[in-house]
């Protein structure tokens, strides 16, 4: 019999904190949010990312030992997976050609992530348990003719919440007692960047790149009209920097109402700011096409339409999300992004022998 008393130390860097949990089992015992001074942040600005570890690494450390944890009391470590190659689903035992794989960072050094098995491996080391990497952005799981872009120079790129979407299909095919593998399903992450997914087979077999393609965001711009783009590159008002700024962190509803909280969109609506209405509106409405393009992708055959992430929260969202869509398929909604649980249960997975690590 399993079992059900592992300890795992789940591992989450974003850009302004590292979020940690200690589990034991399936429970959460210590959840902390490592908070990062922007002060402090200030001395990497310009650098690679994984100059950061050593500060990073320092701070988990106090924080875990204020809470009575010694490091070699853990079973596993399972860290965030960062843009490395394109891999299939799963849990990744972290190895010399993974940390290689991250150090080159063939889709871009600068993003948190990269740092997540690089802080698991160090943490590990301590006790000689094993470290994880699960369901990493680049999880890459297209058919062939989803790589297909409309360009030769350029091929269509699987970088997804992948983490949280894998992790709520689960939890769906568990609920109601059936396979992650026997279903069909549309998934929508809402959060700072919306990725939209079809599953089928137990493969994501089609998504959006979150904010290069489909819906806008609180902040990222979305699918954009190509020639406009191109119009904008060659103005000579603005660097490659300021346009992605633009488009990634000032876009989408920020740059319309020059706000990134979606619950003071809301505050305005109900004022009667109209123009507040009609944004809101039309990221609802974009991410309703996003839905509907990606039940084509199933043939129309969906099981479920799930929507997770932060934005899951706001309720109007999903009533006008619900109201577009729910004719092609049951809605489901998990609120919010539980990403330590969703590594601490890869990391069980393989303890527990329902699953075998897999290595690059």
């Amino acid at each position: 019999m399993p079992r059900d008393d592992f300890r795992v130390l789940a591992v989450n860097p974003g850009s302004t904190s590292t979020k940690i949990a200690v589990f034991a089992g399936e429970q959460p015992e210590c959840v902390r949010n490592v908070e990062h001074a922007e002060a402090e942040l200030a001395a990497f600005r310009g650098k690679p990312v994984l100059e950061q570890l050593p500060f990073r690494l320092a701070a988990i450390e106090a924080v875990l030992q204020s809470a009575g944890y010694a490091l070699p009391s853990f079973d596993a470590v399972a860290g965030r997976g960062g843009l490395m190659r394109p891999v299939v689903s799963g849990t990744y035992r972290i190895n010399e050609a993974l940390l290689d794989d991250l150090r080159r960072a063939p889709f871009g050094e600068q993003h948190a992530s990269n740092l997540g098995a690089f802080l698991a491996v160090a943490l590990a080391q301590h006790g000689g348990a094993p470290a994880f990497v699960v369901d990493p952005v680049s999880v890459d799981e297209f058919t062939e003719k989803a790589r297909i872009s409309g360009s030769a120079l350029v091929e269509r790129r699987s970088l997804s919440h992948a983490l949280n979407t894998k992790a709520v299909a689960r939890r769906y095919a568990r609920e109601r007692g059936s396979a992650y593998e026997d279903l069909r399903l549309v998934i929508a992450h809402l959060a700072s960047g919306i990725s939209v997914s079809a599953h089928r087979g137990g493969r994501m077999v089609d998504v959006n790149l979150a904010g290069q393609e489909g819906a806008f965001s609180t902040e990222r711009s979305g699918s954009l009209q190509l020639l406009g783009v191109v119009g904008l590159c060659f103005s000579g008002r603005y660097t490659e920097g300021a346009l992605w700024d633009a488009f990634i962190r000032e876009g989408g509803i920020y740059s319309y109402l020059g706000t990134k909280d979606l619950r003071e969109v809301e505050r305005r609506i109900i004022a009667g700011d109209a123009r507040a209405a009609l944004v809101f509106e039309a990221m609802a409405y974009q991410i309703a096409k996003d839905i509907g393009a990606m039940a084509t992708v199933l043939d129309g055959r969906v099981n479920a339409i799930l929507l997770t992430g932060g934005m899951a929260r706001s309720e109007k969202l999903i009533a006008a999300i619900r109201e577009a869509v729910e004719w092609i398929a049951p809605v489901v909604v998990y609120p919010g992004e539980d990403e330590l649980e969703a590594l601490a249960a890869g990391a069980l997975r393989v303890l527990r022998g329902e699953e075998t690590a897999r290595e690059l």
